[in-house]
């Protein structure tokens, strides 16, 4: 099986894209939907098993890529026909060139384009490495797109309205532009072959063999991004993308040597779910078998190891460490109907393809797993164990913050289960406990992100939540020096409690931290003590005198006294952490607010537009400079309280049309001017 994933920005056309390709011979073909974000759609061309992985569109939703990716052998970027348009591409063309993987541009709706394609091609350029080269022109009638021209073949094709396209000859007006997009082409591809280069420079005809034999290589080699046209609605230019796939894709040899730093890979995790009264399920797609070629007498037994080149891999044989618990081959035509719209049917439930709970799958298979919990998205699996997936498959920095409630109180415990299972099969979901509620904070993509963990939560798990802004991490410091002393005594029979300190809080430049000193003599509080009165003068600072912890300070133990008979670790401890309290109540103190050192990285078009948003979210510009290796790209940084981030992820959408992604770390405390102390 071969198996490609369709992606790009919201409204391009992608589902309708994957449908058309499914659809070409009118084959059977199954869905299966996974997380509402990636949907896998298998089917059959010209006698081979496809599958073609759906991944909707939005950045948040790129968090699913990464591991479709790694186990696909190419991907199609559908991308609308409007310069204009293109920066909403540029977050995937970041992502296919950093996975590497063979990629073909699909520039759909043709029909309705107004500018010219070179003009498309072009404003997509910008945001890609990669030479992106035409390998089709289109044909105009009276301004509108009627057909296309193949650039290696030479043929001319006009659309016919849900019908294969008709064979027509070249019209006369079309033949000096095709002659020049055909020496454009040919040209890009002449710097990676000698032969066609010699041609070229003799003015020698270029056969369409030769064309398509270095077209291939290059493609497979990650050299260009081919781009095609069509409009998937009507049918059109989906068969030549369809073949382009079918004769320049590499083989599954190729997918699994692009993880080769991962060791012997055996399976990758490409897409997973939670599925009430079922668990989680995991798609598979089975790289090799983890075994030598089979002899001879192997290959009489085994016709089908013949044709894959070596033994299938076999339920019951380890994966990750662990034998699984049920594996159904997921295989093309699998099911009545388009499995599209209300056929849609979700993994784990009646969408499970043609095969049995014990198949058996060759090399490029796709398999799914229940009953495995070892198994998690985001992992490639060899026989004994797991690896993560490469930094480039891996989700962007979650920084989407919410705490988590539950309606019903009883189901706090049932909650950290739904998440932990959650947490399995979404990367980009990071889950936490805040610091001053005690609370569940999620992090997330976005709002989108949110909106599904909540209704999975309550689908499949039956848990219902809600969700609230977390809380701002404030602390407080001290303006000024204060010196007291406190004697803790205590008698109600028997041995009592008796500890005197003297202690001086001063305070320290912002990022000081906590220090502890003592300046005592002549023994007036024994040495075994003086831990303890540290230790409750940081008890003391960790809540202060309003609930939060205090910093940048110094605490220091002037004198003291004891006594022979009831002094102890608890009375000093406590001694420590009154002194401290009633010390704090009169050193004036500074509501403090975390200051981030937040990274953007967002489309240069759109660089000047974030000094705006930074000035109105009450932030300090740092400076920003061309992104390393990452074309028409630009790294933005700048100084904000943590308290904005909230609003820099509404601004930030708004301001670069959804494309931008930032990180955040913490930089240093300073005083928060306009916020309650109490």
């Amino acid at each position: 099986m071969r198996v490609v994933t369709i992606l790009g920005p919201s409204q391009s056309g992608k589902s309708t894209l994957t449908r058309a390709l499914a659809d070409l011979e009118g084959t059977l073909c199954k869905v299966h939907e996974t997380t509402e974000v990636a949907a896998m759609v298998s089917f059959t061309f010209m006698a081979e098993d496809w599958a073609a992985i759906d991944i909707s569109g939005g950045v948040e939703n790129l968090n699913q890529a990464g591991p479709a990716l790694a186990a696909s052998d190419a991907a199609v970027l559908c991308v609308p026909a409007d310069p204009e348009a293109a920066v909403l591409s540029a977050p995937y063309l970041r992502r296919l060139e950093e996975a590497g993987i063979p990629v073909f541009l699909f520039i759909n709706r043709i029909d309705e384009a107004s500018a010219r394609v070179a003009e498309i091609v072009a404003a997509l350029q910008t945001y890609c490495n990669h030479a992106i080269i035409l390998r089709q022109v289109p044909i105009r009638e009276a301004g509108q797109v009627v057909g296309a021209v193949d650039l290696i073949s030479e043929r001319a094709w006009k659309y016919i309205e849900g019908q294969p396209s008709a064979l027509i000859e070249l019209p006369k007006h079309m033949q000096q532009r095709e002659q020049e997009a055909r020496g454009e082409m040919l040209e890009a591809l002449a710097d990676y072959d000698d032969h066609i280069l010699t041609e070229l420079i003799e003015d020698q005809q270029v056969l369409a063999e030769e064309a398509y034999d270095v077209a291939r290589r290059v493609l497979q080699h990650g050299d260009l991004f081919p781009a095609l046209l069509g409009a998937a609605e009507h049918g059109n230019g989906v068969w030549r993308l369809m073949k382009s796939l079918r004769h320049e894709a590499p083989p599954v040899a190729a997918t699994r040597s692009r993880l080769a730093d991962m060791g012997q890979v055996l399976a990758v995790g490409c897409m997973a779910d939670q599925v009430r009264h079922l668990g989680k399920t995991v798609v598979l797609r089975m790289l090799d078998n983890g075994q030598a070629d089979n002899s001879p007498d192997d290959h009489k037994r085994d016709p089908a190891a013949v044709h894959n080149g070596g033994r299938a891999y076999h339920h019951g044989a380890p994966l990750g460490g662990h034998v699984l618990g049920g594996l159904a081959e997921i295989a093309a035509g699998g099911g009545a109907g388009s499995g599209f719209g209300k056929d849609r049917e979700k993994s784990g439930t009646k969408g499970r393809g043609r095969g049995s709970a014990r198949a058996d799958l060759q090399p490029g298979d796709l398999g799914q797993a229940v009953k495995s919990d070892h198994l998690n998205l985001g992992y490639c699996y060899s026989a004994e164990g797991s690896t993560a997936l490469p930094d480039w498959a891996q989700p962007r920095p979650s920084t989407y913050r919410r705490l988590l409630i539950p309606v019903q109180e009883r189901d706090e415990a049932r909650l950290s289960t739904a998440l932990a299972r959650l947490e399995e099969i979404d990367p980009a979901l990071k889950v936490e406990q805040d610091a001053v509620s005690g609370r569940v904070v999620l992090n997330l993509q976005g709002p989108l992100h949110l909106r599904r963990v909540l209704a999975t939560l309550e689908s499949e798990f039956g848990v219902e939540a809600l969700s609230e802004l977390v809380p701002p991490a404030l602390c407080e410091t001290i303006s000024r020096r204060v010196e007291l002393p406190y004697r803790h005594r205590k008698q109600s029979g028997g041995a009592g409690q008796f500890a005197d300190v003297r202690i001086e809080i001063s305070p320290l430049p912002r990022g000081g931290g906590i220090s502890f000193s003592d300046r005592i003599k002549g023994g007036t509080v024994p040495k075994a003590y003086i831990p303890a009165v540290e230790a409750g003068a940081r008890e003391a600072l960790r809540e202060g005198v309003n609930g939060r912890p205090v910093v940048d300070l110094a605490i220091c133990l002037t004198d003291g006294k004891h006594h022979a008979v009831d002094s102890s670790d608890f009375a000093f401890r406590t001694a420590g952490k009154m002194a401290t309290r009633a010390a704090l109540a009169q050193a004036g103190l500074v509501l403090l607010q975390p200051i981030m050192k937040v990274t953007i990285h967002a489309p240069s078009v759109f660089t000047g537009g974030l000094v705006p948003v930074v000035n109105n979210l009450k932030g300090q510009l740092l400076g920003f400079a061309p992104e390393q290796g990452a074309a028409g790209w630009d790294i933005f940084e700048a100084l904000l309280p943590l308290t904005a981030q909230e609003a820099l992820s509404q601004s930030l959408a708004r301001a670069t049309r959804g494309t931008a992604w930032f990180e955040t770390a913490f930089d240093h405390y300073e005083e928060a001017r306009g916020l309650a102390l109490a």
